[in-house]
């Protein structure tokens, strides 16, 4: 009797934790939403920005000098703490 207790006890709580959760991800917005930045890494911006580059290469929107200036830009720069811009 006691066990079938604390297990339907342990049921409600694991079904209420996965209600709430899934009600907290389903109302986020887009604006809530973490940046890729925010969520891979400044890593995974740089890499994202690096496929882009080399994406406007091989398809003839930029030339070769000017994306080895913005890759040597994206190589060079140095982190800056959040929510500060340099400029």
């Amino acid at each position: 009797m006691i066990t079938t207790l604390i297990g339907a006890l342990l049921f409600a709580l694991v079904l209420a934790g996965l209600v709430y959760d899934t009600a907290r991800l389903c109302t986020l917005t887009a604006r809530h939403r973490p940046s890729l930045a925010r969520l891979g890494g400044r890593r995974a911006a740089a890499v994202a920005t690096e496929r882009r580059l080399a994406h406007r290469l091989l398809t003839g929107r930029i030339d070769a000098a000017t994306y080895r200036r913005r890759m040597t830009g994206l190589a060079h720069r140095t982190p800056h703490p959040e929510g500060v811009r340099h400029g």
